[in-house]
């Protein structure tokens, strides 16, 4: 055989063996869990809470140690959904989708759900959504159930589902109706790539009992753990079906929180408090677990530093799909699927966080926020260290230099902002409730 031959079929060869080695489009599922943040999942070391599917979930995959969503669960699910910053979107606070708010509007966007179904994705969502505004339809959702009401996970009146005319009788368990959904349509929708955003009430409040409590059990703050306990149940449950039904290796399943742990909830990691809670612009407010496990694609039982957004996904299921995204329209958007793969990537340098009219860029050793103020964050997440321009280092000027022309650049101020300070707000009303404490 003469050498061009044998050089084109060895180079036929390896494109075939490589080819052939590539992963085909995966399903995705993203599973949202409500006010949760790294305290409440013990693979991130929280000393009270115990979470053995999600710590089992993150062995068989990655787990980003530095994720940032927004300090409320109205813009973190708009910029998770849009890939765009708040002030791009109006989706700045849960208000802001009101009839008089900036609101964000699926027209205007490029919805992740949308273009992902466009490219033969069946598309469903099951769970909380109403602070986006809208309907999951109008977001490219074509399967669709969600809470009827603002609190109560006990549904007090039958509630038609968007599919199928579907009803959950008065009485029903909204965490189990919602669960039911979302297996129907993996069962469904086995034999074809699908997107599926599980957006879960656990451990939002009200805190009831959950089907698992003991007999008779009150609802309360002490029935916190049990909804902890139920909502680890369910992450294992979905998990589960997918071995069951043979689709786990072909699968992505990504666990993260909307924003960081309620007032009344916290605990502690390695005997350490996080600074801030929901709703605060401190790291507690936005900081959140984020796992992602594909079994033989995503690196089993590593632990990444890299800094993720919640505008991140929009960009790594085009990625990981096999879908360009659209030309000439703005994103927030970075890939990570190079990470998912165990390959480097392009890790961000930094993140950007709003709510309303407050906001932050935090890179690996400091943060500066919308007044200018810098801060060291070698402690954090349990210490936000503020640095005078008086007292600055060559490390600390070298930041404030960055982070200073970061901001000037995004020019948040410029953008679509809403007359309720969702921030302010949500202090003060925290703050009544300490009192009362």
């Amino acid at each position: 055989m003469n050498s061009p031959l044998r050089f084109l079929l060895a180079s036929f060869a390896l494109a075939s063996a490589a080819f052939a080695a590539a992963p085909a489009r995966p399903n995705i599922i993203f599973i949202l869990a409500d006010d949760l943040g790294l305290d409440g999942v013990s693979c991130y070391g929280s000393d009270v809470r115990k979470t053995p599917n999600i710590d089992k979930l993150a062995a068989s995959g990655t787990r980003f140690e530095t994720c940032y969503a927004a300090p409320l669960c109205g813009p973190s699910r708009c910029l998770l959904n849009s890939g765009r910053y708040a002030f791009r979107t109006g989706g700045v606070t849960n208000q802001s989708w009101r009839a008089d708010g900036p609101g964000a509007k699926s027209a205007d966007e490029q919805p992740i759900a949308k273009l992902l179904k466009q490219a033969g994705y069946a598309t469903g969502m099951a769970g909380k959504w109403r602070q986006v505004g809208e309907t999951p339809g109008d977001w490219g959702y074509d399967e669709y159930t969600t809470d009827p009401t603002a609190g109560g996970w006990y549904w007090q009146t039958a509630h038609q589902q968007h599919v199928g005319e579907v009803i959950a009788p008065a009485g029903s368990y909204a965490p189990d109706v919602i669960h039911q959904f979302t297996v129907d349509f993996i069962r469904k929708h086995k034999e074809q790539p699908f997107f599926f955003y599980y957006s879960m009430h656990h451990v939002h409040a009200p805190i009831q009992h959950t089907s698992d409590s003991a007999k008779g059990a009150k609802d309360g703050e002490e029935r916190y753990d049990d909804n902890i306990a139920y909502m680890d149940k369910q992450v294992g449950a979905v998990i589960a079906e997918l071995e069951k039904l043979g689709l786990r290796e072909k699968t992505l399943v990504i666990f993260s929180g909307d924003n960081g742990t309620a007032l009344n909830f916290p605990t502690t990691i390695g005997g350490r408090m996080i600074n801030g809670k929901k709703a605060s612009m401190l790291e507690g407010g936005s900081r959140v677990p984020l796992i992602a496990s594909w079994p033989g694609v995503t690196p089993a039982g590593k632990v990444s530093r890299d800094i993720i957004s919640f505008a991140d996904p929009h960009a790594t299921f085009l990625e990981l799909a096999g879908v360009s995204a659209p030309a000439g329209f703005k994103t927030d958007s970075r890939s990570f699927a190079p990470q998912l793969r165990g390959q480097t990537g392009s890790p961000r340098d930094w993140a950007y966080v709003q709510l309303g009219k407050k906001w932050f860029v935090r890179e690996r050793g400091f943060k500066m926020n919308e007044s200018w103020e810098l801060f060291d964050m070698s402690d954090a997440p349990f210490v936000e260290k503020p640095v005078a321009a008086a007292a600055d280092t060559e490390a600390s000027k070298a930041a404030r230099a960055r982070l200073t022309a970061i901001l000037k650049e995004l020019n948040p101020a410029g953008g679509k902002l809403d007359e309720v300070d969702a921030a302010a707000k949500q202090a003060k009303k925290n703050q009544r409730k300490a009192n009362k404490q």
